[in-house]
């Protein structure tokens, strides 16, 4: 997930203008701006429902299961610069129906056993429809990186129309969270030509981290007699 957040910023902040004229070519800006409108109604829809949830969780259990949330959405040139890569239609459906990740929350808890625990109680709400999930902590990616991913469909209600919209989350504890902050650091600035053997050390970090979650959280069990 792409980092950077999208708080005010205008299109023309975040696009050069070959790029914005290849994109809205046939379908202009307006729409655009608007389908932008809707990814951030759904990520305050999402956003909504975690911080609910989380308050739950700390008035049954006198505990917040829930470190931090992030939200972002991709700028246009990230956009533009996907739908390139994966060579998919240069339109606005492409924008709703196509791609996964315009729109993402990043949830930071304390707990391996608190990431499925937040991920069950979110997709088991009425009006949150899981579309996909990827667990890349029991399986992790070859550089090492975990977290849980799902993609979620959420429905936005406008003036006129109720209008469905994905969202992607991804769940993570702060040990893992820390890693993939710092390999994110490392990778945009040396890792294209990085010897093995810092590829090695940074996978070998990610281990230790994984292996400091699972005994932090056999502590906490067996402090609380589980």
């Amino acid at each position: 997930m792409d980092s950077r957040l999208l708080v005010g910023a205008t299109v023309n902040d975040q696009m050069d203008e070959e790029s914005m004229s290849k994109l809205f070519a046939h379908e202009g800006i307006q729409r655009f701006q608007e389908i932008m409108m809707m990814y951030r109604c759904a990520i305050k829809e999402v956003q909504t429902k975690l911080e609910n949830l989380n308050d739950e969780m700390s008035t049954k259990r006198q505990r917040n299961p829930i470190n931090s949330i992030k939200s972002r959405i991709k700028t246009p040139r990230s956009i533009y610069e996907k739908i390139n890569r994966k060579g998919m239609d240069m339109n606005m459906d492409t924008l709703l129906n196509d791609m996964h990740d315009i729109a993402g929350i990043r949830v930071v808890c304390s707990f391996i056993d608190d990431i499925y625990a937040i991920a069950n109680m979110l997709t088991l709400q009425d009006d949150i429809t899981l579309i996909k999930m990827k667990d890349y902590i029991k399986t992790p990616k070859e550089n090492g990186y975990r977290s849980l991913h799902l993609v979620v469909e959420v429905p936005v209600f406008l003036s006129d129309r109720k209008q469905i919209m994905k969202v992607e989350v991804q769940i993570r504890t702060i040990a893992m969270d820390f890693w993939a902050s710092l390999e994110h650091q490392i990778h945009y600035k040396k890792m294209d030509n990085a010897p093995i053997t810092i590829i090695d050390d940074l996978k070998k970090c990610a281990d230790n981290i994984y292996e400091t979650d699972i005994e932090m959280q056999s502590i906490r069990k067996r402090l609380l007699g589980n």
